[in-house]
């Protein structure tokens, strides 16, 4: 028990009483430290995290040189964690891995032999069947370090010593690039072109003052070693360090077997191809991407080819725009140029890293320079002692005999010949070969050579601009040696992708019920049919309900919806469900905020510019600018003023023209024509003027605007007649008009009146969804006072609900 209690005492004599709080926040400070400093963040110096720089130089020390054999990977690996990094083996050889892939630097350090991993993500095979060496550019980062130009520090037990950083004539930072995750940071730097950093080297060291703006003139952006389109916050990042990029990879089109294709060539960086392959296929799959018939891959070694080949009516623009949307062909990276300049972590912009290589080259320079001075001193001294001793080599041979050994013949030559230690030394290593007047030239020739490396060395040593001048000579060298063309394209903008650039703009059909589902279908699939053909059902419609209006547009128009209360709401015609000829398309309350209300009108529009002319069903009109809806909101704006007991509604929208003419129709089968013009513009929140004095039991059932030579009027019973425009006559706003239509029981009421040219072909609905599309060529122009003819028959209890006219195909 004595014994249990003596050891406690003695353990409580170490410990140190102290709060966890601060215990902790000192301890993971020390923790966050080493991360930064010994594992995620490289140095600004030589670009090389320790990890990296160990492998490098254990490399070095075996004899891993670019003109030498490869070995064993196990064995470089084992070098490393045995002498340097005592960290888990995978790990290091992953790191010595991607140090190899051209795929993952833009200039590879290390030279792998075997599979070292693919851009489809396959991992390296494991490090006893794969070997490497040194690459050239890797001998640039280590040139010099025999010449005391870098410091070096024990390693992790105290029994080697490793370098702290490289000599590093080679911009491996900006080149290659580095990522990293640290304790509270983390850092992003992209690749660059190695000519593009050699000349900003360059135009720095001739002037010191360089602005970041002017390195960015000649560092255009990031040049990643997949190649593709780089955009983005390129400028941003130069300035302070940080930015967002867009990568993109390198698409064109081609015609293969007379079928288009999509032919991908490049990948954004860091991308896995295969993975790539399966989100496409996935997307196909999903049907989010369609009209692709085929994809394979036909890459081969060092060269990407992705082909997807497109069916026949595919475009291959917007299925490009979708590949960026959905999948990773369009990528961001978020640069963070983070990095360590002496032992401390900062972000650094463009100036920075450049003004930070060339401080670390003046100091190699500088102390590569103290050496080569030093030993030349030395070696100066050996051969001028030599050269002494040569003119009395036949005394200095007799003193030599007889001393009585080493010690007493140093001290002879120092006190008789007046020679240094050195030089007495060397004396006495002289082989009898070295006696002869050979011997004496090669002396005297190589004093005259150190002498003159002295001076220049001096002279290094002594004017920085010498120093400047050797930087600007190695980098030229470097240029020479390993400058290529870049492979990344820099955009100054890569449009942001909108909905719009992922549909194809193409003709279709958006047709509205009496009970508000609306459908988008393509124009092509109605089929044209001679004058009085039954035609085809082109809505599976509930019972009561029959299509009320058809609208040709493209798919990239705003559809802009008015509603029964003079409201206006807006949608792009893609937004419109694309439904089959049965489909019962979708409620537009679904798509839209109503309020109490129902639509009445539908407008197509390419652009907010010109003016809309509305008209009511009690025969008001109104002139408005369209720049009063040219910003779509989604809870809808007022379009015109209606009164608040419902007794008014809209009946017609449409663009206006220049110097265009109104037509005005109504249900009895009266007209009026007008110019536009004497309406004058006016604000959402007006009524509008009168357009056609009306009865009480009558209303306007039409607005036209005019450009066309003749009037194609239609009635419930299915009765309609094309006239001649110059049968109306043109009369002031507000009279009462003239015959349309003779109305009578057996036509029925007018449904619609629109202008027509000859080539045009009409679509009519009827109320239990028959669709009957034909071309006006086979309605013959009546007078304008007559009640026309059959146009479509009528099934039992069918009536004609709506006429709109399409362009004819040919």
């Amino acid at each position: 028990m004595s014994d249990d209690k003596s050891k406690l005492n003695e353990i409580e004599k170490g410990v140190v009483n102290t709060e966890v709080s601060s215990e902790m926040k000192k301890s993971y400070l020390d923790y966050a430290m080493s991360v930064i400093v010994s594992r995620a963040i490289p140095s600004v110096e030589d670009g090389l995290k320790p990890v990296q720089r160990r492998i490098l130089y254990s490399m070095s020390k075996m004899g891993l040189k670019p003109n030498t054999a490869t070995k064993k990977s196990a064995r470089i690996v084992g070098d490393v964690i045995g002498k340097y990094h005592p960290h888990g083996d995978q790990a290091v050889y992953d790191t010595m891995v991607r140090l190899a892939q051209d795929f993952s630097m833009r200039y590879p350090l290390v030279f792998g032999q075997g599979n070292f991993g693919s851009i489809d993500g396959d991992d390296a095979a494991a490090y006893r069947y794969t070997e490497a060496k040194l690459k050239k550019t890797s001998m640039e980062l280590l040139e010099d370090m025999d010449k005391d130009t870098v410091k070096f520090a024990s390693n992790f037990d105290s029994s080697l010593k490793e370098p702290t950083l490289l000599p590093g004539k080679f911009p491996n930072l900006i080149l290659n690039g580095a990522t990293g995750i640290a304790v509270g940071m983390s850092t992003n730097i992209p690749p660059h072109n190695l000519n593009e950093i050699c000349d900003a080297i360059i135009a720095y060291i001739k002037n010191s003052s360089i602005t970041v703006e002017e390195l960015s003139e000649i560092v255009t952006g990031p040049d990643f070693p997949t190649g593709g389109v780089v955009s983005g916050e390129i400028e941003e990042m130069y300035k302070k360090g940080k930015g967002s990029l867009i990568l993109r990879g390198r698409v064109t089109t081609e015609k293969i077997k007379r079928k288009k294709a999509i032919v991908i060539t490049e990948i954004p960086y860091m991308l896995d191809k295969s993975k790539l392959i399966t989100q496409i296929a996935k997307l196909v799959r999903d049907k989010k991407i369609k009209n692709i018939s085929g994809l394979r891959d036909e890459s081969s070694k060092g060269k990407i080819r992705i082909v997807i080949e497109l069916k026949k009516r595919a475009n291959p623009k917007f299925i490009i725009n979708r590949l960026y949307k959905y999948t990773r062909l369009q990528d961001s990276f978020n640069a963070n140029i983070i990095a360590l300049i002496k032992g401390q972590p900062k972000r650094l912009n463009l100036r920075e890293i450049v003004e930070a290589y060339v401080e670390h080259r003046k100091l190699m320079i500088t102390n590569r320079s103290k050496y080569l001075l030093d030993k030349a001193e030395n070696r100066l001294e050996i051969v001028e002692g030599l050269l002494k001793a040569l003119k009395k080599i036949d005394n200095i041979i007799k003193m030599i005999k007889n001393a009585k050994g080493k010690t007493d013949a140093l001290n002879k030559l120092k006190k008789n010949f007046k020679l240094s230690q050195r030089q007495s030394e060397a004396v006495l290593d002289l082989k009898l070969q070295q006696l002869t007047s050979l011997e004496k030239d090669n002396l005297t020739k190589e004093e005259k050579e150190l002498k003159k490396t002295i001076s220049n060395l001096k002279k290094i040593l002594g004017d920085v601009k010498e120093i400047l001048k050797i930087i600007t000579e190695e980098v030229k060298e470097l240029k020479e040696k390993y400058g290529d063309e870049r492979r990344t394209k820099v955009l100054n903008k890569i449009k942001k992708l909108k909905e719009k650039d992922l549909v194809q703009k193409k003709d279709v059909v958006v047709t509205i019920t009496k009970k508000g589902y609306c459908k988008r279908i393509d124009v092509k699939k109605y089929k044209e049919q001679k004058r009085g053909g039954k035609g085809v059902i082109g809505s599976g419609l509930t019972t009561g309900d029959f299509v009320k209006q058809l609208i040709p547009c493209s798919t990239h128009d705003y559809l802009m919806f008015f509603t029964s209360r003079g409201r206006v709401l807006w949608l792009k015609a893609y937004d419109i469900p694309q439904s089959k000829r049965y489909g019962k398309g979708k409620a537009i309350v679904n798509l839209l905020k109503l309020k109490n209300e129902y639509v009445t009108n539908v407008i197509s529009v390419k652009s907010f510019e010109g003016y809309l002319f509305m008209a009511t069903k009690q025969g008001k009109v109104k002139r408005i600018s369209l720049k009063h809806f040219s910003r779509p909101r989604s809870g809808g704006i007022k379009a015109i003023k209606l009164p608040n007991d419902n007794s008014d509604e809209l009946i017609g929208v449409e663009v206006l023209k220049e110097n265009q003419e109104v037509f005005l129709a109504t249900r009895q089968g009266k007209a009026i024509r007008f110019n536009a013009d004497d309406i004058r513009p006016m604000s959402r929140s007006s009524y509008g003027v009168i357009g056609i004095k009306i009865d009480k039991s009558d209303e306007v059932v039409s607005l036209e605007m005019l450009d066309s030579d003749a009037i194609m009027t239609i009635t419930e019973k299915g009765y309609g007649k094309r006239t001649a425009l110059k049968d109306y006559r043109k009369t002031a706003r507000a009279g009462k008009g003239v015959i349309n239509l003779r109305v009578s029981k057996k036509t029925g009421n007018v449904v619609n009146s629109i202008a027509v040219d000859p080539k045009d072909s009409i679509i009519i609905t009827t109320a239990k969804g028959m669709v009957i599309r034909t071309n006006l060529k086979n309605i013959r122009v009546m007078g304008r006072a007559t009640q026309g003819v059959k146009v479509v028959k009528l099934q039992p209890k069918d009536r004609v609900t709506d006429i709109v006219k399409v362009v004819d195909e040919d």
